[in-house]
Order: C-alpha cells, then sequence, then structure tokens
C-alpha cells in the first residue's frame, strides 16, 4: 500500500434508503491505495448496497463519502465513473448486441495507465479466442471475464466487483483469483463484494464483516486464524 496515511477511499455514517425502506444505517470504512477489501456477509446485509451507494445509484443517501479529493455526495451520476471509480455489476451488463471487442472498446478512457487491448487479451485469452463473439453467446465465466476487462482499459483508480464468482465453476473461479493477483501486482485497487469466503480470504488484504446495514468489525488477513469463531457465527460458515 504506498501510502496508508491516506485512503482513496473514506467512508463515514454512510446511510442508503430503497424508497423508505432503509438499507445501510452508518457504514464505515476506509480503502487504501494498491489494497484489495473485501466486504463480507450473509445475503442482504447490505454489501451490493454499499457499492451502489458509493457509485451514485441509489438516489436517497447521506453520511460521508470522500474519493481522493472528491465528496461523492455532489458529484453527478454521470460524472462519477470519470473520477476513476469503476463498478462490475453481479448482473455484468453485458450487451447482447455487440461483439466482445465491442464490449471491451465501449467504456470511455477516464484517465491514463489502463490497459491495452493487447494486455487485456494477453490476460484473458478466452476473450481473443472469442473477440468476434456475441457477447451473451460467452460462458458465464467468459461474460464475468469480459464485464471486468472492458473496466480495466479506462484507467480506474478504484475496482469495485459485485460477487465476481458467483455461480462459477471452480476452475473459472480459480482464473478470477489469478487475475485478481495480476491486478494486484499492477497497483490496482479493489472493493470486493464476495460470498465465498475461502476465495476471498486467498485474495484480500483486509475485510469488513457486515451485518444488517453496518459494517461489525474490520481486521487483516493476517488476523483471519483468531476471526473464525466470529467468521463462522456471523456468515455461517
Amino acid at each position: 500500500m504506498s501510502d496508508r496515511a491516506q485512503p482513496l477511499l473514506s467512508v463515514r455514517g454512510l446511510q442508503a434508503w430503497y424508497g423508505e425502506s432503509q438499507a445501510l444505517h452508518g457504514v464505515d470504512l476506509d480503502i487504501f491505495p494498491g489494497e484489495t477489501v473485501t466486504l463480507l456477509g450473509r445475503n442482504g446485509v447490505g454489501k451490493t448496497t454499499t457499492l451502489r451507494a458509493i457509485m451514485g445509484l441509489l438516489p436517497k443517501r447521506s453520511g460521508t463519502l470522500r474519493f481522493e479529493d472528491h465528496d461523492l455526495l455532489k458529484v453527478p451520476l454521470h460524472r462519477v465513473a470519470r473520477l476513476g471509480l469503476g463498478f462490475v455489476p453481479e448482473e455484468r451488463g453485458i450487451f447482447a448486441s455487440l461483439s466482445v471487442e465491442e464490449n471491451l472498446l465501449l467504456p470511455p478512457i477516464v484517465a491514463p495507465g489502463g490497459m491495452s487491448v493487447e494486455e487485456i487479451y494477453a490476460l484473458f485469452p478466452n476473450l481473443k479466442e472469442r473477440r468476434q463473439s456475441g457477447g451473451t453467446q460467452l460462458s458465464g465465466g467468459e461474460q464475468q471475464m469480459l464485464a471486468i476487462a472492458r473496466i480495466l482499459r479506462s484507467g480506474v483508480k478504484l475496482l469495485l466487483l459485485d460477487e465476481p464468482t458467483e455461480g462459477l465453476a471452480p476452475v473459472i473461479v480459480q482464473r478470477i483469483g489469478e487475475i485478481l493477483q495480476v491486478l494486484k501486482a499492477r497497483g490496482m485497487t479493489v472493493l470486493l463484494v464476495e460470498q465465498n469466503f475461502r476465495f476471498a480470504a486467498k485474495v484480500a488484504d483486509r475485510f469488513y464483516l457486515m451485518d444488517h446495514g453496518r459494517v461489525l468489525d474490520g481486521f487483516a488477513v493476517a488476523e483471519l486464524p483468531d476471526r473464525m469463531a466470529q467468521m463462522t457465527q456471523t456468515l455461517g460458515v
């Protein structure tokens, strides 16, 4: 981590609502440059909502959301991505009418430092082989890789990944883990929502444990052995 004193993203007292239903009740977390952080918790505890609130996809939210020098609560939705935040939702959002390569080239470049198409194809050889195929002709694992890959061109500083291993075969899960390790080596900062605790334990530097729309605790990967009783109780693993 390049600068532990200054978070890339700082969240304090984040509250969010779906209509009249409050989903987040004061989330606090920090993400530092170059680290991978995982939000852990059962279904429905607010992990995905936290990502959506950070990106500005929920109209009703309050608290403090700072990304570098920007107050994200004051940034219009259409400008959030141009600050350097990239979001890969669980549903992936692949365009059926576009080829793999067209999907890949669609997001605009927001900052220098993104991967070239050649670098992306080297990291995702399956996509190179299928580059002329329609986006939704891909397998679930290939679609997930494409959803991640197209963000990497854009030069994002913080990658938000929502359940990237959900429903995928073990060999694809392993490959996504390898890809995240490559991104870490390149200095990419990642905020990951993941229910697969064993996968998360292999890729994350730190964890935040969530329940009922709040962060219960935060700890480093080195503390995992001492946290297993708490993890078992909270996650049911």
